[in-house]
């Protein structure tokens, strides 16, 4: 038999410690860069891969006005973290503090009860993500809706849903009927375009079911400041898009800027005010309020990174997503636009690049030129520029379909969406309202104003989390 080496007084050299690699933020940008690295590293004993994020799911944002227009349920557009990245660490928390070069972070979770912690790293992968951008205007923040997570979707589809039951009652007069379905949308580009059209489809959708109700007293006003919706479309398929949303029925102003909001309803430039109670804010997003604390280049409030995504000064920390200013060498270095397929391929490189800088290697440019962009306006119905070439009606609302359906991560996730794509070809628009109107006056009521956050807390807080 041998000799224990202790025993025996020989020395025994202790194991190197685990390298750390810490990704903050679960959107396109981070869980890709996650999936890359769980592929490469997971299975490895001297590396440990940890995944921080908010959500314990991935949330498949360009289909969040497909749920608060019912036509998929919220369920099929997430999915579990921690199904799709087994070999990872997983924390469920916010980000409340970011050392760069103490090469630590401060996690906090737990709820009503939270607590932080704070966890060392050797590297670093940022991808924050975005938050809604309300100018610095009181009355946005505190009178609208928004539709950037999960939480603000099934918001706003029980809003609709409340806003029909109330207004369908008897004791109702025809004035303050119309005000009540009436619904504004500010900030033309992807999410306000999609929205409104979703908010259009939906409500005449569901009037059948509300006698009291005609299509002659709704009212869905999309305000954007720009000369044409969606810009990044170009001009021609902007003006095409505004032309079917107004024959959709979506009243359409351009080149108007929202002055405020209010309890009344919304205030333009001129002075008139638009009745309503409900207001959808996509006006703009904004870098988390975390990267102005840190001591980094920035450029409008996002990190300025260099085209591997390094951040300068900072050897080990990428980058990435919308909380970075990432150069776009195929488009003379110009930041990159915040969209998910850039997010999606820049988490992709940016993982590359943590494993090269782990061998000692230098890290990749990021080279990728962006294939197109699609939007639904409503009524089955697209716009779409795809290598160039441009598309719209019927065939770009199912190029649409098909393409975001073959994005969607696992098979299961693109199972739900499709049946509840098909459900919705043969059935009328659900009504049921999943948060009572007691529990819907407490979030949206406007003497007691509350953030997006504080929102979609609340209504996570109503609801039992859902399993995958």
């Amino acid at each position: 038999m041998g000799a224990d080496p202790k025993s025996a007084g020989l020395c025994v050299e202790a194991p190197p410690p685990r390298k750390r690699v810490f990704i903050l933020g679960g959107g396109f940008a981070g869980m890709y860069a996650a999936l890359h690295l769980e592929r490469r590293l997971g299975k490895r004993d001297d590396v440990e891969v940890t995944l921080v994020s908010r959500d314990n799911f991935f949330l498949f944002t360009p289909m969040l006005h497909e749920v608060a227009a019912s036509d998929v349920n919220a369920s099929a557009i997430v999915i579990s973290l921690r199904k799709l990245l087994p070999r990872l660490t997983f924390v469920e928390g916010d980000v409340s503090g970011l050392d760069l070069e103490a090469k630590k972070v401060t996690v906090a979770h737990g709820g009503l009860d939270g607590h932080s912690h704070t966890l060392a790293y050797d590297y670093l992968v940022l991808a924050l993500g975005s938050e809604t951008n309300f100018f610095g205007k009181p009355g946005p923040r505190d009178y609208t809706l928004t539709m950037k997570t999960l939480g603000d979707a099934m918001l706003l589809r029980n809003c609709l849903i409340d806003r029909l039951e109330e207004a369908d009652t008897d004791c109702v007069t025809a004035g303050r009927r119309d005000a009540i379905v009436t619904f504004v949308v500010v900030g033309g580009g992807f999410a306000g375009v999609e929205t409104a059209g979703a908010i259009n489809d939906f409500i005449h959708g569901a009037l059948p079911y509300y006698p009291n109700i005609q299509h002659a007293n709704v009212r869905v006003m999309l305000v954007h400041g720009g000369k044409e919706v969606l810009p990044e479309l170009g001009e021609d398929l902007g003006a095409y898009a505004r032309k079917k949303l107004i024959e959709h029925g979506v009243e359409v102003r351009t080149g108007v800027h929202v002055k405020d909001v209010t309890q009344e309803g919304v205030e333009l430039p001129d002075g008139t005010v638009v009745p309503t109670k409900t207001v959808v804010w996509t006006a703009g997003v904004t870098p988390p309020s975390l990267m102005a604390t840190l001591p980094c280049e920035k450029e409008r409030g996002r990190l300025k990174v260099n085209e591997r995504m390094e951040v300068p000064g900072f050897p080990g920390v990428w980058a990435l997503g919308d909380c970075a200013s990432v150069p776009d060498v195929t488009n003379g270095g110009k930041p990159c636009p915040p969209t998910a397929q850039h997010a999606l391929r820049q988490g992709l490189v940016a993982a590359r690049n943590v494993c090269a800088a782990m061998e000692g290697k230098p890290g990749k440019a990021l080279r990728y030129k962006m294939l197109g962009q699609l939007a639904a306006i409503g009524r089955r119905s697209g716009v779409a520029r795809i290598l160039g070439m441009k598309f719209s009606g019927t065939f770009a609302w199912v190029l649409w379909r098909t393409i975001y359906l073959s994005k969607l991560p696992k098979l299961e996730t693109k199972v739900r969406v499709a049946m509840g794509w098909t459900l919705d070809l043969f059935f009328r628009k659900d009504v049921v309202q999943l948060i009572g109107p007691r529990e819907l006056d407490q979030l949206t009521l406007p003497a007691l104003p509350l953030n997006s956050r504080q929102q979609v807390r609340q209504v996570q807080a109503l609801q039992p989390r859902t399993q995958h």
